[in-house]
């Protein structure tokens, strides 16, 4: 048999729903409100069936341990290090490991972002399991709002809770994490323009990197990252530009050369493309 709760050091917040009603109309607190939210750990026979599913956004994210999730009769593995996202008014059910029952933190969520969250991160019923490359800050962001709902249910608890409730969903938002086997490889790349900006990185070149033709690592690379290579690969240089600009006195030439640029002048050229201003004017100009 399946229990929703009652777990040996479980923590465990649920809003009332009037008082739901009530934090809908609230500025601030509108945009995200978190109705429920918890920590469960080594949750044995943890389990729940919603036949019809939850008016609310349910998140669990996994630390330990293991379970499976039903969506739309399809049955996915949980592992920890993953997050679980099931959509409102889905029918779901989820359960824990029988001999490795996994340990969760969780948010049931609504609000006006929330459909605007889902839709722009991909997190559908037909993905529910996410990879997180990062599990902390998702679970330090949930712990904030358990600690926040903790306090009660005054305007200030409720709208901390939903300022972290916010920050929560744009950091699974900014991971994308898909399951897609492609994508680490992307991250790498990602993270290896990051880390060598003045190196002369070719499409092609980062395609080779990645085992992939050059034209399938730029649409991975386009939607994990959501701009092309080369462009990010401005972006990035750009960036420590504006870094070298403002923190050192080095000359137009040498921070060109830096960030990956033979010609000064075409550095300039593409630095106000970028900011509208040439570097000798965005070094004059006093920053506020």
């Amino acid at each position: 048999m399946l229990i929703e709760d009652g777990f040996p050091g479980q923590r465990l917040r649920v809003l009332p729903a009037r008082r739901v009603r009530q934090a809908l109309t609230q500025p601030g607190i509108a945009h995200l409100v978190v109705t429920d939210a918890g920590y469960f750990p080594t949750a044995q026979a943890h389990g729940k069936d919603r036949p019809t599913g939850s008016s609310q956004c349910v998140v669990l994210v996994c630390v330990l341990g293991s379970g499976t999730v039903r969506v739309g009769g399809v049955r996915h593995e949980v592992r920890r290090g993953q997050v679980v996202v099931l959509p409102p008014n889905v029918a779901h059910s989820y359960a824990a490991d029988t001999e490795d029952p996994w340990t969760l933190w969780w948010v049931h969520l609504t609000g006006r972002d929330l459909e605007e969250f889902l839709h722009s991160s991909g997190m559908t019923a037909a993905q529910p399991v996410r990879h997180l490359r990062d599990v902390y800050r998702p679970v330090s962001l949930i712990e904030e709002i358990v600690a926040a709902m903790e306090r009660g249910d005054t305007d200030a608890s409720l709208l901390a809770a939903s300022g972290a409730a916010w920050h929560l969903m744009a950091q699974l938002c900014a991971e994308q994490v898909a399951g897609a086997s492609a994508l680490p490889v992307v991250d790498a790349a990602r993270d290896y323009i990051v880390a060598n900006p003045a190196e002369q990185i070719s499409v092609a070149g980062l395609a080779a990197m990645a085992r992939m033709s050059p034209s399938h690592f730029a649409a991975q690379f386009r939607q994990r990252v959501g701009t092309s290579p080369l462009r990010f690969q401005t972006q990035v240089r750009m960036g420590r530009a504006r870094e070298l600009l403002d923190t050192t006195t080095s000359s137009i030439e040498a921070i060109a050369r830096a960030v990956g640029y033979d010609d000064p002048f075409y550095f300039s050229r593409v630095f106000k493309t970028v900011h509208d201003v040439a570097p000798t004017v965005y070094r004059s100009t006093p920053r506020d």
